[in-house]
């Protein structure tokens, strides 16, 4: 494939890549590396989904008391890489991080799995706990508790939005002469550049 810098919206190939690797049966193509950091620059990293794309950028969904949670509050910048082997891609997606609305988290919650749903409210996401079994017990307790009845959004769990200001799209070529476009923000439109491999 050619990567082209004429002009195109990286994330609407970003998105055309998730769908062919889907079509495919890569396991988990929305699987993206998610990279914080503390507000001292200490940086973590760790798998998230992305739930959804739009003109800004991208959409993913944790626990706000979580460790990355604490260090988006303090240093509300991000970089996601997407890694799909089987098509031998990569893209690249750095910017700034806010909270989507209450409203999107709601949606976004209500279509979650049953057993997600009351995990979201027991699970002390990143804090220490007693036990496995103890979690465990906690969401079979809260189960029986609600006994069919829905389930809404905890108040410390919603979504992020990371509004790409940067997008590097990776193909691997022969002989390691791989492509690689990286794309700026500028205004409305994308700028894009050949980097070397």
């Amino acid at each position: 494939m050619d990567l082209h810098t004429g002009g195109e919206d990286p994330l609407r190939v970003l998105e055309a890549w998730i769908a062919e690797a889907r079509g495919l049966g890569v396991k988990d193509p929305d699987a993206m590396a998610l990279a914080t950091a503390t507000a001292a620059g200490v940086p973590s990293v760790r798998v998230v989904l992305c739930r959804g794309i739009d003109e800004d950028g991208l959409r993913f969904f944790t626990n706000y008391e979580s460790r990355k949670g604490k260090e988006l509050e303090a240093n509300p910048h991000a970089a996601v890489v997407f890694h799909w082997r089987e098509l031998e891609r990569q893209v690249r997606v750095e910017g700034g991080v806010s909270r989507v609305s209450p409203e999107v988290s709601d949606a976004y919650f209500a279509q979650r799995p049953r057993g997600n749903r009351i995990a979201a409210h027991v699970s002390p996401q990143s804090q220490p706990i007693e036990s496995l079994d103890a979690l465990r017990e906690r969401h079979v307790a809260l189960e029986a508790e609600l006994d069919g009845r829905d389930i809404e959004r905890p108040g410390h769990w919603g979504g992020y939005a990371l509004r790409a200001i940067a997008v590097e799209l990776w193909q691997a070529s022969p002989f390691r002469l791989h492509e690689c476009v990286r794309y700026e923000r500028r205004g409305a439109a994308w700028v894009g550049a050949r980097r070397a491999p």
